[in-house]
């Protein structure tokens, strides 16, 4: 039981904090016409944060990023890629009444493992935290560790996406979406400037 209360706590307080991906998975759930147009987003969101946790709880991860010049090459691509999802965040205009803004599902599966997999504060999140935390546990411990890990990001994404969609009827002419827009690019950009100071 301590494992599994560990693992729920642990993933909520990595995943919580405004990011790429939890703006992206808001966004396509109040832009969509239903919450089901928007489950390509999650299901590819939440795939590839089960592979990351799966990575980090393995010790994979933590292999790669122990090469310094890989690390510094994620990083410096994962920081320009950070800044260019805020401009890009921040110059959208968001309107749920207009069908233009709704992704195709190939466009959603591109777009959700792009700012799964491209985001270095997220990646080291789970290497350094869930990583290292699962050290703590062996055999069927660690599994559920690992698993409600998962759980936790799955029901997060799936609950963003249906967040999204009853602020989208809510707002239809996009002014609450594109406050928070503005907001998280914000804080996106702040995040590249950390990381930018752990390596300049």
């Amino acid at each position: 039981m301590d494992a599994f209360l560990h693992g729920i706590l642990l993933a909520f307080g990595l995943i919580l904090p405004l990011g790429v991906q939890n703006v992206f998975i808001f966004n396509q759930g109040a832009q969509q016409p239903s919450f089901w147009r928007s489950l390509p987003a999650v299901l590819t969101a939440g795939v590839c944060d089960t592979i990351l946790i799966v990575l980090a709880v393995t010790g994979i991860s933590a292999i790669i990023t122990a090469f310094s010049t890989l690390k510094l090459l994620f990083m410096i691509v994962g920081i320009l890629f950070l800044l260019y999802m805020g401009w890009s965040i921040w110059s959208s205009k968001t309107n749920p009444e207009t069908s233009q803004s709704s992704m195709q599902p190939k466009q959603q599966i591109i777009f959700a493992s792009t700012v799964s997999l491209l985001n270095p504060h997220a990646i080291l999140d789970t290497i350094g935290v869930i990583g290292t935390s699962s050290l703590a546990y062996s055999g069927t411990e660690r599994l559920v560790f690992t698993l409600s890990c998962v759980a936790v990001s799955w029901l997060w994404f799936i609950g963003l996406a249906l967040a999204g969609r009853t602020i989208g009827k809510i707002d239809s002419g996009g002014t609450i979406l594109n406050v928070i827009n503005k907001g998280s690019a914000i804080i996106i950009w702040c995040i590249a400037i950390y990381l930018a100071t752990m390596i300049f």
